[in-house]
């Protein structure tokens, strides 16, 4: 899956991962390789991603996910 996480100052990642576990405010969710397409609200919390070989986590206060045909975006404050 290609993964963009995009703020206010800029594209922040841009690469490919496995997974994602994303804080909605719903709940924590987690996408996976073809997942069902979604719209969804973040709220403040922790976002998780890996690529197969490292795992990287990112703060956010709020922010929105795309998920479409393997591509994530995530537009964060």
């Amino acid at each position: 899956m290609k993964l963009e996480i995009i703020s206010p100052t800029g594209v922040l990642f841009e690469g490919e991962i496995d997974c994602i576990s994303l804080p909605g405010t719903m709940g924590s969710f987690e996408i996976l390789p073809d997942h069902a397409p979604i719209i969804a609200a973040l709220q403040q919390g922790i976002i998780e991603y890996d690529n197969g070989k490292q795992r990287a986590e990112l703060s956010i206060q709020s922010g929105f996910v795309e998920v479409k045909s393997n591509l994530i975006t995530v537009c964060i404050e």
